[in-house]
């Protein structure tokens, strides 16, 4: 049975955990994941980990948060002044919003923190600046 290589498609289960075991994702209740290994759709270490598996084989990996998302950056931690933002706007904790980063292009951002004068927002991705566990059961290398 051969083993999965870079280029070659492949469709996976999979279930994500944080360190304190709760699930952040998984798709064991939909249809598996289908991506192409080395083709930079998913975090290098998801990649890395299947690499080698054969179909039917299930793992269990620890991605250090350098292969997951990377560390939290505080540089993507942005005060505003509520003056900035429209009138009819009421930003609350943990609410998303889409705003033009400096290269012109969009930025997913959350709202971490709100006062009367402020809000903060946090453009690094939920899970940066954390090891995730995943365990992964390989369905098939197309």
């Amino acid at each position: 049975m051969r083993q999965a290589k870079t280029g070659d498609t492949v469709k996976v289960h999979y279930t994500g955990r944080l360190s304190d075991g709760s699930i952040f994702d998984t798709s064991e209740e939909r249809e598996p994941l289908e991506f192409t290994l080395g083709g930079g759709r998913l975090i290098a270490g998801f990649d890395e980990a299947v690499i080698g598996m054969r179909a039917a084989e299930s793992k269990t990996v620890v991605l250090t948060t350098e292969k997951a998302y990377g560390p939290h950056n505080q540089e993507m931690v942005m005060v505003v002044d509520r003056s900035r933002m429209p009138s009819d706007v009421k930003p609350e904790i943990g609410q998303n919003f889409q705003i033009p980063g400096p290269n012109g292009n969009v930025l997913l951002v959350t709202v971490v923190a709100v006062s009367d004068s402020t809000v903060t927002f946090d453009a690094n991705h939920p899970l940066a600046g954390k090891d995730l566990t995943f365990d992964i059961q390989l369905v098939e290398i197309a």
